[in-house]
């Protein structure tokens, strides 16, 4: 038995009449006719009555129908379901991120990317720069928000953002009438800093600026997080080196300030696996470099 043996049957049960379900096939009447009386001896029972002024389903006919009309409109719900699953339309993706993604990055291109895309399903998972690399490598996520370096042939990045990083000290401290803080001011002070687990790039950056100067930064506190950083800065347990996106955490007991005469920048990257074939993410990683304009 043939699927289209059952389209025939169907469509002659609706017309109850072989002239007019021929002309909707687009076939003549005599193959349909054929292929009507095939269909009936390999189910080993009549479908119609016919005659010469109508045809009529008989009762086994008239079960059947209803067999029928519910497994293809399954099979019609099936092909429609993978046609958009094919298209990237429907889905799954699951997406890694590090929390300095979260602040002006992954929000809005989530929410709009929702908007575009309603029946792809979002699923979220927090992940440090380390765990992001191994969850992309054994297939557990889809794409990751983090930052560089990613060193994996087996990994296509591409940079999200760029932004320059300013320090933060509390507002009574001995730097807070200088418009800008140079590097050698922070020699002797005690530094909080984002870890390196959070950020390689800008820790090991920070490292090596301050080693060119001559000193070896004095870090007494690290963090995954913003808040943890700024609220450290606020009790006053030291000065750090932020992305000026930090500045949106207002908070009226810490200044921002410029850094004399050198440049630290903060980087933002997406990662994906070379060989994910989801064509669901090719529509969120198109969606968010788009949106960022760094294609």
């Amino acid at each position: 038995m043939e699927l289209r043996h059952l389209q025939y049957f169907q469509t002659v049960a609706e017309e109850l009449h072989f002239g007019r379900a021929a002309a909707r096939l687009n076939m003549t009447q005599p193959p349909l006719s054929q292929q009507i009386k095939q269909l009936e001896e390999e189910l080993g029972f009549p479908l119609f009555h016919r005659s010469s002024r109508a045809v009529e389903l008989t009762t086994a006919g008239d079960v059947f129908l209803g067999q029928i009309r519910s497994i293809l409109s399954q099979l019609d719900r099936a092909v429609d379901t993978a046609r958009h699953t094919a298209r990237g339309e429907l889905g799954k993706i699951i997406i890694g991120f590090v929390g300095t993604a979260t602040y002006e990055i992954l929000p809005p291109a989530i929410k709009e990317f929702r908007t575009i895309f309603p029946s792809i399903d979002i699923e979220l998972r927090q992940l440090s720069a380390p765990n992001q690399l191994n969850a992309l490598l054994n297939g557990d996520i889809d794409i990751g928000f983090s930052h560089p370096p990613v060193a994996s042939c087996e990994l296509i990045s591409r940079s999200l953002k760029k932004s320059e990083c300013v320090i933060a000290i509390p507002k009574n401290h001995r730097l807070a009438d200088k418009q800008a803080v140079a590097i050698t001011d922070m020699m002797n002070e005690p530094i909080i800093s984002l870890s390196k687990e959070a950020w390689p790039s800008l820790y090991e950056d920070f490292i090596q600026l301050c080693n060119k100067h001559g000193f070896q930064p004095n870090i007494v506190q690290e963090s995954t997080e913003y808040q943890m950083v700024i609220g450290l800065v606020t009790a006053g347990i030291g000065i750090a080196v932020v992305p000026v996106s930090a500045k949106k955490l207002f908070n009226l007991d810490v200044l921002y300030k410029k850094l004399d005469q050198e440049e630290l920048i903060a980087e933002w990257i997406i990662s994906y696996r070379r060989e994910n074939h989801n064509p669901a993410l090719f529509h969120l990683v198109h969606h968010v470099l788009q949106r960022t304009s760094l294609f």
